[in-house]
């Protein structure tokens, strides 16, 4: 099938149209300017942290498990760097970390399809460029994918993160038409920290919407909410996250305190009779998890799913046996080839449109970034 190529101007910086050599320049100040506060704040962290040694352990094990993927996260941050088919940190908001990536697809063919993605990162180091290899590989597949970042801890707390977040979507929501996308298949997606962030968004949302409140985008114009690996119960994972080595002081911190994090808690929220009218402005919810995932147990979606289709929404979930915390979101990626977690994600986001399932079937399989024995020896070390 002959396709019609479009360039789309997008600023890669706050409205203003750059040289790629500028582009870059002014990507690197950037970095520069975000080095300064993340050493900042890591040390205002320590802080908090002290020396307790299950983070220190945990450090340590992160460390060996990126360089064992180092090869792959090499080629990624190339691509991420140098492709011309990434938009980097676009001006969403005035905060400092008020930005978000694009990743748009090489050919347009009419109104593309569009995945707003939520990165994890424990509230603590989650960051937009984490969503760039699956930001890449679904812009292969004709999917314009929006990486948001926001404020983690202890630059924001969670209501900082959700009010973000809102901030990002609504920007999205605004220009989605001059972007490419189609304004009838908006999704969302938020992986580990970032599912328990955009489900807290989207309910706040709903429930605004439902009591008329001033909104700045709609929840009932989302297509599907995908949630990966998330945290939907706070005051049940309080003492699980303590004993993995995110302490209860910084937990608590991270979620304004013990009396705040009912407000924060998904499941709690939809079995809440107060906001029965928000339930119907849901968009279908699917909710993705590992049996093997110890940092948040499959446990937490199931029963989020569970409080979901009591309350009346229509939910899903899949779980994926013997995957652990990271291994759909990177380990399988960095794998290439085929797999069925991508593969679902596709097929769902490109239903109803025959062409673009015909394409899909067609595409080459996902390139390997990493030799096998690295991911095996990396999915020993992981401290997820």
């Amino acid at each position: 099938r002959q396709r019609r190529h479009r360039v789309l101007n997008i600023p890669s910086m706050g409205g203003q149209q750059s040289s790629p050599k500028k582009s870059f320049g002014r990507d690197i100040a950037h970095a520069a300017a975000e080095t300064y506060l993340l050493t900042r704040l890591s040390f205002k962290l320590l802080s908090y942290l002290g020396l307790g040694y299950r983070w220190i352990t945990g450090l340590l094990a992160l460390a060996l498990y990126a360089t064992l993927l180092l090869p792959g996260f090499l080629q990624v941050a190339f691509l991420y760097f140098f492709s011309s088919h990434v938009r980097r940190s676009i001006i969403y908001g005035d905060q400092p970390r008020n930005r978000l990536d694009l990743y748009l697809p090489a050919n347009f063919d009419g109104l593309q399809p569009v995945l707003i993605f939520v990165t994890g990162g424990a509230w603590i180091i989650g960051y937009k460029a984490w969503g760039s290899l699956l930001g890449l590989q679904l812009a292969e597949r004709d999917v314009i994918v929006a990486c948001i970042d926001y404020r983690n801890f202890p630059q924001g707390t969670i209501s900082d993160m959700v009010n973000d977040v809102c901030q990002g979507i609504r920007y999205i929501f605004e220009n989605i038409t001059e972007l490419g996308g189609d304004p009838d298949r908006i999704f969302l997606m938020g992986q580990s920290a970032g599912a328990h962030i955009s489900a807290c968004a989207l309910l706040h949302q709903a429930v605004k919407e439902s009591r008329g409140e001033s909104i700045s985008w709609s929840a009932s114009r989302i297509n599907t909410y995908f949630g990966l690996s998330g945290g939907y119960n706070l005051p049940k994972l309080v003492d699980h996250f303590h004993n993995r080595g995110l302490y209860r002081s910084i937990f608590l911190s991270i979620m304004e305190g013990e009396e705040s994090l009912e407000l924060f808690s998904p499941e709690i929220m939809v079995q809440n009779p107060n906001v029965d009218a928000s339930i119907a402005l849901l968009p279908h919810i699917v909710l993705f998890h590992g049996t093997s995932d110890f940092t948040i147990p499959a446990d937490a979606s199931k029963k989020f799913v569970d409080a979901l289709q009591r309350a009346g929404a229509h939910a899903d979930l899949i779980l994926y046996e013997g995957k652990a915390h990271t291994d759909l979101f990177l380990q399988d990626p960095l794998r290439g080839g085929k797999d069925e977690f991508f593969d679902y994600i596709v097929g769902f986001i490109h239903k109803d449109h025959e062409e673009e399932l015909a394409l899909d079937a067609m595409a080459a399989p996902r390139k390997r970034f990493v030799p096998e024995i690295l991911l095996k020896l990396a999915g020993k070390v992981s401290p997820f």
